[in-house]
C-alpha cells in the first residue's frame, strides 16, 4: 500500500520554476517529527535538500538557499517543495521523507531535470 504520493517534477528550462508535492496519510502527517527532501543524481550520493519540522522550524542546504523553499498544508496533509531559479545541477531524482518518533517513510521519487 503507497503511504507517500510524490508529484510535480518535469522538464523545465534554466531559470525556470517547479512545486514538488509530498502528501502523506492522516495517520502519518498527524504525528511526523521531521520531513525532509532530498536528492540524488546518478553516480552521486544522495543529499538533503531541505527539512521542515512538526513545529514548523526550516533547514536547507547552502547549494539551494535563496531558490528553494520548504513549506506545508495540514488540510490537505502535504509538504511542498517550491524551486525557482532553477540550474543544470538541480537536475536529480528527489525524495520525501517522513519521520515519525520510533520509523520513517519514503517517497517513491520524482525526476526533476533542468535542461535548455
Amino acid at each position: 500500500q503507497v503511504q507517500l504520493d510524490e508529484s510535480g517534477g518535469g522538464l523545465v528550462q534554466p531559470g525556470g520554476s517547479l512545486r514538488l508535492s509530498c502528501a502523506a496519510t492522516g495517520s502519518i502527517f498527524s504525528i511526523y517529527t521531521t520531513v525532509t527532501w532530498y536528492r540524488q543524481s546518478p553516480g552521486k550520493q544522495r543529499v538533503m535538500v531541505a527539512a521542515i519540522t512538526s513545529g514548523g522550524s526550516t533547514n536547507y542546504a547552502d547549494s539551494v538557499k535563496g531558490r528553494f523553499t520548504i513549506s506545508r498544508d495540514s488540510a490537505k496533509n502535504t509538504v511542498y517543495l517550491q524551486m525557482n531559479s532553477l540550474k543544470p545541477e538541480d537536475t536529480a531524482v528527489y525524495y520525501c521523507n517522513f519521520l515519525l518518533p520510533i520509523q520513517s517513510f519514503w517517497g517513491r521519487g520524482t525526476q526533476v531535470t533542468v535542461s535548455s
